[in-house]
């Protein structure tokens, strides 16, 4: 059965543009575990645009106390600043289960490519073993739409990783346009071949309630789908008229309060 953690950045990026404390991340958090998920997922980066350090810290303790999977996404080369003490310090203090490495660079809006490895898997394996030697569980971010990265997909496992997480994004592009059968049959050959060395496979980016199911159906074996922005996306739609409703009624409550 595959394993849904819901990515929360999208909680603190809201949160991070009116200052405060609302809405609340741990408590956002804390709903989606109670809903069913089975994790959940954080990418702090170095300029703190949404998730900052002290957010990671408590919700290493919440997942902690609700015995689910914790996953601290990041770019290992990041060098530590104030506010950021760098990836491997981060997971230091909140020991997750599981910490993908992405190769973003600090300005990056998004990931949006995986790793080179036959030119990065000497980089990556002594930075891999750091993570281990912490017990994390260490995925590395991974193309399957170009040809060059994925082609070298079998050398991820050289860096001593135990997953690959695919990155999915350009596969939601091409479902959205009605286009999605070319990728989907080239992601299940690159996870057949992740498989074939020994490497477990996660996905994630733009999956959406509306792509997952074909993607799932095609790609056989995923552990894991990481899903932030598509579901907090959906949420606003499919819980908006019961917080509207919710409200509404406070005011009515009020007004017959003040009537009376």
């Amino acid at each position: 059965m595959t394993a849904l953690s819901v990515n929360v950045n999208k909680v603190a990026v809201l949160r991070n543009s009116r200052g405060g404390g609302e809405p609340d991340v741990h408590r956002a958090a804390a709903t989606c575990l109670d809903a069913g998920a089975n994790g959940i997922t954080v990418h702090p980066r170095p300029d703190a645009r949404h998730i900052r350090a002290d957010d990671v810290l408590q919700l290493a303790r919440l997942t902690a106390s609700r015995g689910v999977e914790f996953n601290i996404e990041g770019n290992p080369f990041a060098a530590p600043r104030p506010g950021y003490p760098g990836l491997l310090e981060l997971c230091r203090q909140a020991r997750p289960a599981q910490v993908t490495l992405v190769p973003d660079s600090d300005g990056q809006l998004t990931s949006d490519h995986g790793f080179d490895f036959a030119r990065d898997a000497a980089r990556l394996r002594p930075l891999v073993a750091g993570f281990k030697a912490l017990g994390c569980r260490v995925s590395l971010f991974a193309d399957a739409w170009d040809e060059t990265r994925s082609a070298g997909i079998e050398h991820a496992a050289d860096t001593g990783a135990d997953r690959v997480e695919l990155y999915t994004g350009p596969y939601a592009e091409a479902a959205a346009a009605g286009a999605a059968a070319p990728l989907l049959a080239r992601f299940a050959g690159i996870a057949r071949r992740a498989r074939a060395v020994g490497l477990q496979v996660n996905a994630g980016h733009d999956l959406t309630r509306d792509n997952l199911g074909p993607f799932l159906a095609a790609v056989a074996d995923v552990r894991e789908v990481s899903i932030g922005h598509g579901l907090i996306s959906e949420a606003l739609y499919l819980g908006l008229e019961r917080t509207v409703r919710g409200y509404l009624q406070v005011i009515a409550d009020a007004g017959s309060n003040s009537a009376a």
